[in-house]
């Protein structure tokens, strides 16, 4: 393959509508991460839109195993992006239960329905991207004020137009994760 710098037609492109932007570059360090939950059940802030000019919104989640992450949901405006970075994560994509290994990646377009968990018997760890961003940050630290028992989970239901979090029943979801399948497919 011809790398791109020596095609013969390569141009230079011109990108108005991100340099229109006064966005500066981030680097988040890892200990400067804000860190939510406890013990294999973590999500870390990474970078939310205002930090990103709007582009990204990205955390990082660890769940022990055989844990939930995220029940079923759908976001009107973003994209969700997922890469394992370790372990063995069980995703929900429309009807489709999918398993994803170490070095993966799931890309779940605006409105379709999708959660996870990690695998029966397994933990994950994972890199979670909007595009665009979606300021999550709050929606994340409410879920954690849920947990401890500061919040009701009325108040997250009352966010889902805020956040872009949309909730809905998955029958397969659930037949799913009560039967610890490590992989099914349902068409």
């Amino acid at each position: 393959m011809t790398p791109y710098y020596k095609l013969r037609n390569y141009k230079v492109m011109s990108t108005p509508h991100l340099m229109s932007q006064e966005v500066p570059p981030l680097v988040v360090r890892r200990n400067e991460a804000e860190v939510l939950g406890t013990g294999a059940n973590t999500i870390s802030l990474l970078a939310d839109v205002p930090a990103t000019g709007g582009f990204l919104s990205v955390t990082r989640t660890t769940l022990g195993k055989g844990q939930d992450g995220a029940a079923p949901h759908y976001h009107c405006a973003s994209a969700e992006t997922f890469f394992v970075l370790g372990g063995v994560l069980q995703v929900l994509i429309g009807v489709e239960i999918v398993t994803a290994r170490e070095g993966d990646l799931l890309f779940v377009p605006p409105r379709t329905v999708h959660a996870f968990g990690a695998a029966p018997g397994f933990g994950a760890d994972l890199l979670i991207a909007f595009t665009p961003g979606v300021e999550r940050f709050g929606y994340f630290r409410l879920l954690d004020r849920v947990r401890n028992g500061d919040a009701g989970p009325g108040e997250v239901l009352d966010t889902q137009e805020r956040y872009d979090n949309h909730f809905v029943d998955s029958t397969v979801w659930r037949e799913a994760r009560r039967a610890g399948l490590p992989e099914t497919t349902h068409a």
